[in-house]
């Protein structure tokens, strides 16, 4: 998508309609190229309580609509999305800057949760016993209101579908943020599903920085929140949201460490970590950070290497999400570096002809990297990953799981013992076995350990029942006839 002409500003979707407020407006930049793009409103506590006053309203009528019904909309909105995919695919293109591949996967990633969310209707059923003659108990799941879900600039599209056909399929209204960096994608989700058929107010968009984030986990109108971003945030969030009383889910940063064994199958195994290390451009809490080689693996990282070659910005790999992005990335490289480690593929300096104002790092394998480096233990953000040697795998578990994270790890082996080990032994939520990004496909949930998530449940996947919903039990007596003992 060409980024020479710039977009209509974005505003906030607030009770089906979109709306400015009064606040100074920020650019928002394609890293494409450095262009201009758009702008954003930075939205203030007010647009938040008037978006929780839209969807309280709506939340009455809503909940009481069957889940069948609600079906209805996002088996619409899902076709919406086919038939806009295109145009769906572009937007991420332009605003995230991934190549345009990665960027259809993701919208149709988002169809596949809207598949699931329409699947809602046969999973969630009552449960009803007759616990004594006469005597009959029930439990239902109840949504539990307004709740609200702050997305990253990572996956524009489909993180905010890991929270929204869920939690609105189960009775909600929700209130969305998303990052400042890419609101593109979330103003047309908002206009297909007002397409769909989605009452006005189910579904509101308020735009801006810090103080929505502060707002949403402040307003007493919302029961639920949920954040994807780096660990640093997700820990304030969840402080500052639970500390109001609010359930509250937060997904945060990674280091995901891929183990290597010598026994592994070359091809398999070297496209598998460059695939896991580049994807995305690395900005992935699932992306391949560290390889942990054990033993002999130098024909394994040699073929790497040549693979990784063929990965070309502008071309196979995207821009990351911003200069500043880009010095940060650059700056774990250089620092590595000067402390020994070995760079076998430099992807510092990169530039796109044609587009030389945008953020761009080809991708870069650093071997000879020791524990205590920064590029072994700090969450990079993009196509860099680094190889520490182990000289068996009780080293290699070691090194895994001396990681304050835990989002993925990762084996590649033709061991199932060895395989075994690593399953039993690595402290992390989402494991991998010759698979570089070990993401869960519906309906298992996504979430990591540690570091990589705080709080209870999930938001994707049958987990997410139990977030967006609480328990209502019943217990019901007709027969005053019936015979009774100290049960009844």
């Amino acid at each position: 998508m060409e980024t020479k002409e710039k977009l209509s500003e974005v505003k906030n979707f607030i009770d089906g309609k979109f709306e400015r407020n009064g606040q100074k407006p920020m650019n928002v930049e394609s890293p494409i190229d450095g262009s201009i793009i758009s702008t954003i409103p930075l939205s203030t506590y007010a647009d938040v309580d008037k978006a929780v006053k839209a969807a309280s309203e709506a939340y009455k009528t809503w909940s009481a609509t069957t889940m069948k019904e609600r079906a209805q909309i996002f088996f619409k909105y899902r076709f919406l999305l086919e038939k806009n995919i295109q145009e769906l695919t572009e937007l991420i293109v332009l605003e995230n800057g991934k190549s345009y591949g990665e960027s259809k996967a993701e919208v149709e990633k988002s169809m596949e949760l809207c598949e699931f969310a329409v699947s809602l209707p046969q999973i969630v059923s009552n449960e009803v016993q007759e616990v004594s003659l006469g005597v009959e108990c029930r439990t239902e799941r109840r949504p539990i209101g307004v709740v609200a879900s702050i997305a990253p600039f990572n996956f524009p599209n489909m993180v905010p579908h890991w929270t929204m056909p869920n939690a609105l399929m189960l009775g909600n209204t929700m209130i969305m943020k998303p990052s400042e960096l890419v609101p593109l994608s979330v103003v047309r989700m908002s206009e297909l599903l007002k397409e769909a058929g989605l009452p006005d107010g189910v579904f509101n968009v308020v735009n801006g920085g810090k103080e929505v984030v502060e707002s949403i986990c402040d307003h007493p109108g919302i029961e639920a929140v949920s954040f994807v971003g780096s660990t640093r945030v997700a820990k304030i969030v969840y402080k500052r949201a639970t500390s109001n009383l609010k359930r509250c889910v937060a997904l945060g940063g990674a280091k995901n460490h891929l183990i290597v064994l010598p026994d592994a199958h070359l091809d398999m195994t070297a496209s598998n970590v460059v695939a896991s290390m580049s994807g995305c451009a690395g900005q992935r809490c699932m992306a391949a950070s560290v390889m942990v080689g054990v033993d002999k693996v130098q024909h394994i990282i040699d073929k790497m290497v040549e693979d990784a070659k063929k990965i070309v910005p502008g071309d196979n790999l995207g821009s990351v999400i911003s200069a500043a992005a880009k010095e940060r990335i650059e700056g774990y490289i250089t620092a590595a570096e000067r402390a020994g480690a070995t760079i076998l593929l430099d992807g510092r300096g990169a530039t796109v002809a044609g587009k030389e104002g945008g953020y761009y790092v080809g991708p870069t394998i650093i071997d000879y990297v020791t524990p205590e480096m920064s590029v072994a233990s700090e969450e990079i953000f993009g196509p860099v990953i680094s190889i520490i040697r182990a000289k068996d795998l009780d080293e290699a578990m070691d090194i895994e799981n001396s990681s304050n994270y835990g989002n993925a790890a990762a084996v590649f082996t033709q061991s199932g013992g060895l395989a075994k080990q690593v399953m039993e032994r690595a402290s992390a939520g989402m494991i991998g076995v010759n698979i570089g990004v070990p993401v869960p496909r519906e309906p298992f949930s996504f979430g990591g350990w540690n570091e990589s998530k705080f709080g209870v449940c999930d938001i994707t996947g049958r987990s997410s029942i139990e977030f967006w919903t609480q328990n209502k039990k019943t217990t019901i007596k007709w027969n005053p006839e019936a015979k009774t003992n100290w049960m009844s």
